[in-house]
């Protein structure tokens, strides 16, 4: 069962949907622009991970979906939120828009987080300097069909312990084109982050 509720931090109200054991290993997903946390039950992921035996949590970013305000720090803003909702060493689920909040986050607290995986994020370009420094587990997931394709290649580069996923056929949002494929690759990944 998906459990919807809001939290305040900062006096904005985030929505957020959970399903699993609140001391289960922890996988927090943010979203693209045109979506929000419900993509992800959309899809069957967060059915998934609580089968799994997985602690999964889908935020509506701030202005996005059914949560207020807007955050000019955003890594502070997870910070917060992984305080918020008792988040420990989750594995960070980050497509697209999201990159703006999961990449300032990735490259100032990589020791919150078990794992990373950006799904063709944007502001790629901005982080890329600090990028070679981040030890963390990373699966970059692109879709063979979006024009961002070939940043998945500056994570593996960059970064000591990064790995690349090209989904065939699918696009930006290569996780709803491909989303058995997705799910197949998350949950390998997943599996050696949260042993």
């Amino acid at each position: 069962m998906v459990k919807a509720e809001y939290i305040e931090i900062e006096e904005q109200n985030i929505f957020y949907r959970e399903t699993g054991e609140k001391n289960s290993k922890s996988v927090l997903l943010l979203h693209g622009a045109s979506f929000s946390s419900q993509t992800w039950e959309d899809i069957g992921t967060l059915q998934l991970l609580v089968e799994k035996g997985y602690r999964a949590v889908a935020i509506d970013l701030p202005g996005y979906g059914k949560s207020t305000g807007n955050f000019s720090d955003r890594a502070n803003f997870l910070l917060k939120l992984f305080q918020e909702l008792s988040i420990n060493l989750p594995v960070l689920i980050s497509p697209s828009m999201s990159g703006g909040y999961s990449l300032p986050f990735v490259v100032n607290y990589p020791e919150k987080l078990s794992g990373f995986v950006p799904i063709a994020p944007v502001s790629l370009a901005n982080y890329q300097q600090q990028l070679p420094e981040i030890e963390l587990p990373t699966l970059a997931i692109y879709g063979s069909k979006d024009r961002m394709v070939k940043e998945a290649d500056i994570f593996v580069k960059l970064m000591p312990n990064a790995e690349k996923i090209i989904l065939a056929e699918a696009g930006h949002a290569c996780y709803m084109n491909a989303t058995p494929e997705f799910h197949q690759h998350l949950l390998e990944f997943l599996a050696r982050c949260l042993k």
